[in-house]
Formats: structure tokens, sequence, C-alpha cells
């Protein structure tokens, strides 16, 4: 498979699956977009912009494993091209950002497979 580097920006909703106390399950999207980056005299300016309906789906499962520390796997479908499955590689590290109702985190993923254009 060649390499392929892209962005997307995913947005929507985690929330506990019922009867258990350490595990969430997330559901995101992204629609086709163009990402810019623009760095002259005022600054950085970014702007994210739709491109048309194709959208991307996120589906995860997350398992808190201590203060701060999770595991997760899931699946991003990536409209018609295809879909790849992953897991997390070590704990992924979760908490507060210093700004209102967002959270800052980082996690490794590895890819265990795919399909369509990411299949191999």
């Amino acid at each position: 498979m060649k390499q392929l580097t892209f962005a997307l920006q995913f947005k929507g909703t985690g929330a506990p699956v019922p009867g258990s106390d350490d595990r969430l399950r997330a559901r995101t999207t992204a629609s086709s977009q163009a990402m810019k980056a623009v760095l002259d005299a005022k600054g950085v300016q970014a702007t994210v912009e739709p491109v048309d309906r194709t959208t991307a789906v996120f589906e995860s499962e997350v398992r808190i494993t201590g203060e701060g520390t999770f595991v997760e796997s899931g699946s991003i479908a990536y409209g018609t091209a295809g879909q790849v499955a992953f897991k997390t590689v070590g704990q992924g590290i979760i908490g507060p950002s210093g700004m209102d109702d967002l959270q800052r985190g980082a996690v490794i993923w590895e890819v265990t497979g795919g399909d369509g254009q990411f299949a191999g």
C-alpha cells in the first residue's frame, strides 16, 4: 500500500456504554473538506471548508484504564473508498485542556485491517 497523507476534522459525541463504569462509545463524522493554513504578518490563519456531501464516519469503543488513561478500538469508514480498523498502541492519555468543554489528549493507533482503497 502506498503512503497517503491527509487530515479531516471530525465532530461528534461520546457517551457511556449502558451498564458499564469504564467504557464509552464514540461516533463522529467529517465531511469532505479543504483545510487551509496561511502564515503571514498577521499570524496563522486557518480554515476548514466543506467540499461535498461525502462523509467519513468514526466509531470506537474506549475503555478507561486508569486516571487519565484509556485504550480504544474501532473503525473509520471513508465514504465509498473503504474503511480501516484500529486499536490503541499502549495507552492513550486524556485530561483537562484549560478551555471549557474541551479536553486534550493523545493516542497512537495501529491499523489492524482495511478494505477498499485501504486493503493490504
